[in-house]
């Protein structure tokens, strides 16, 4: 395993954190020492100025500003600034955002926190509100460079402490761009020993069968200096499962699923992915909770295979074990799965107000999607597909259980 004193990616310090070699800068969070200078700019820019007060729209502006440039570091950011928006927004979008898990995180070793996706902005954002709350050190955010329309979001997002994604570039510079990635990755967590958080795929599993990607952990394992299995073992993998209540993004993901179902040619635009992100952000989630596994180190260094695809297959597979055996289940997921099964397998997990409710959220949820000319057939195609959803989390669940008493 790459050791810190010998990492490839050693650099050299200033006020005692090391600065981010050259080789990552374009990809890397922003240095403290340049941290005002982006604020500065950032604030001037009427796109942000527009952002901040759609979502805060009660918000002085300048007075926001102020206390935006007395703000000192990235760390002093996040618990200044993002820590009391993400409690408002928990507050007025969600029933509560819990953390389980605590005991996994390793003290004083920086980790790799890979989660299903459920969210393209909430997922890391409420894993490091649950950080704050618990003066836990705060991760560091994968993010793809697709959602970076503007230069101040990109701005915004590496004051933040996100590092980029290179998503969408020409296959001739996929594997310099997976090296880099790779490369910065393993720098963040050997030398500046700070932990990380990147999503287990590109995209969400629209019908939340969370799987994780073998060309991300192939990336992950790429640098490093060792073998495939020590350079991943130098990263601490650990998985996270994040279990939405509701999914405000529901509607829109069937409503995908049917224009693919008419068209197999659809395809998303720039605005339908704003949209979705919008939607994310602001609507009604439910109950939100967040599980820490174990890293998957212990399991991964018994693994007596050799080759590098065994090696691969496998860490994905104890990362969606461990997070499938994390989901929390709701009555939801119970009511969903019988239904698509035709039985009352686990009535005793709901009662006949759940049911209710539950039907009521789905026929609202499909009212908003707008389409035109739907037919009995595809409505009864896209309640299916909703039920799907929130069945595929308890059918993982299960399975992923039976498989730790097996294996």
């Amino acid at each position: 395993m790459t050791d810190v004193n010998t990492s490839p990616y050693k650099a050299n310090t200033v006020d005692s954190l090391p600065q981010v070699p050259e080789e990552f800068r374009d990809i890397a969070p922003y240095d403290d020492h340049v941290f005002h200078e982006k604020i500065d700019s950032l604030v001037k820019e009427p796109g942000f100025e527009h952002a901040v007060r759609y979502v805060m729209p009660d918000v002085d502006y300048p007075e926001f500003v102020e206390n935006l440039r007395s703000v000192r570091t990235q760390d002093d950011f996040q618990v200044k600034v993002m820590g009391p928006f993400l409690e408002l927004l928990a507050a007025t979008t969600t029933k509560g955002v819990s953390l389980g898990g605590e005991d996994n995180i390793t003290s004083g070793k920086a980790q790799t926190f890979i989660t299903n996706h459920r969210d393209i902005v909430l997922d890391a954002s409420f894993l490091n509100l649950c950080m704050i709350r618990r003066k836990l050190p705060i991760t560091q955010v994968a993010i793809g460079n697709n959602l970076l329309i503007y230069d101040w979001i990109t701005d915004l997002v590496k004051i933040n402490k996100s590092f980029i994604v290179k998503r969408d570039i020409r296959p001739a510079h996929a594997l310099e761009a997976a090296r880099q990635l790779s490369g910065y990755m393993h720098w963040a967590v050997d030398v500046r020993s700070q932990s990380i958080w990147i999503a287990q795929r590109e995209g969400r599993a629209k019908d939340s069968n969370d799987r994780t990607q073998e060309s991300l952990v192939k990336m992950m394992s790429l640098a490093g200096g060792g073998d495939t299995k020590e350079n991943l073992l130098a990263l601490n993998i650990t998985p996270v499962s994040i279990s939405y209540e509701f999914d405000p993004n529901d509607y829109l993901k069937i409503r995908e699923f049917l224009l693919r179902r008419r068209d197999p040619e659809f395809k998303k635009t720039q605005r339908d992915d704003l949209f979705s992100m919008e939607t994310g952000i602001l609507g009604q989630k439910g109950r939100v909770h967040f599980q820490i596994g174990r890293s998957i180190n212990d399991e991964l260094k018994r693994f007596e295979g050799s080759a590098r695809n065994e090696v691969i297959r496998h860490a994905c597979a104890l990362i969606d074990r461990e997070i499938h055996c994390g989901y929390h289940l709701y009555p939801c997921n119970y009511i969903a799965a019988d239904e698509l099964d035709g039985s009352d397998t686990h009535s005793s997990k709901y009662t006949e107000a759940d049911v209710r409710n539950f039907n009521d959220y789905i026929a609202a949820q499909m009212a908003k999607v707008e389409v035109s000319d739907i037919t009995a057939d595809e409505r009864a195609f896209m309640r299916e597909m909703m039920l799907t959803m929130y069945a595929n989390p308890l059918r993982n669940h299960y399975g992923a259980r039976e498989c730790e008493r097996h294996c």
